[in-house]
């Protein structure tokens, strides 16, 4: 078990989310295609997800990866230090994810921010939240970035604007990327 608050925090919510919807782990895993011992080693805290297994397992909540995070984080407050944001490392790949929006249960825009390390690929399977409206804002980098089946490369300054309906696939080069995703 790990001592890692934000590890600890997710893997009762997971457990939680599970829970209330009555599902066994073996339900939840043929609904997320995550394997029931990973299902139930997440549970306990024994490791921490990877982006594309908290990507199915959204998908499988019907729950954006954003808001599953914010459900984690302490009560609403308008304003957070960057001190204070809720950051996450995926043990995978290390692609890091920052909270930048003060995490809210009753608010649904957000900002988070991502950072992808050179030579990594992230694929998520299918969207938490179909239709979601997405504005990705490259800060540094390279990323190429496949939506709807069509591939876009990007870099510093460029912005790119999409309606996640299926799946998407992250991509980095040589290059590490930073950007700010913002959910609507």
């Amino acid at each position: 078990m790990t001592n890692d608050p934000t590890t600890l925090r997710l893997a009762d919510r997971l457990s939680t989310l599970r829970k209330d919807r009555g599902w066994s782990l073996d339900q939840l895993a043929d609904l997320s295609g995550v394997s029931r011992a990973t299902l139930s080693r997440l549970e306990k805290a024994e490791t921490s997800p990877t982006a594309e297994t908290l990507g199915k397992l959204c998908a499988a909540h019907g729950l954006p990866l954003s808001r599953l995070m914010m459900q984690i984080e302490e009560a609403f407050v308008p304003l957070i230090a960057r001190s204070a944001q809720a950051e996450w490392t995926d043990p995978a790949t290390g692609y890091r994810r920052r909270q930048v929006s003060p995490p809210s249960p009753s608010l649904t825009g957000e900002v988070l921010e991502g950072t992808i390390p050179p030579g990594q690929s992230i694929t998520y399977d299918a969207p938490p939240r179909p239709g979601q409206e997405h504005h990705l804002v490259m800060l540094d980098g390279q990323l190429s970035l496949t939506v709807g089946g069509q591939r876009h490369d990007l870099k510093a300054g460029d912005c790119l604007r999409y309606v996640l309906q299926g799946s998407s696939h992250f991509e980095t080069d040589a290059h590490a990327a930073r950007y700010l995703l913002v959910l609507l």
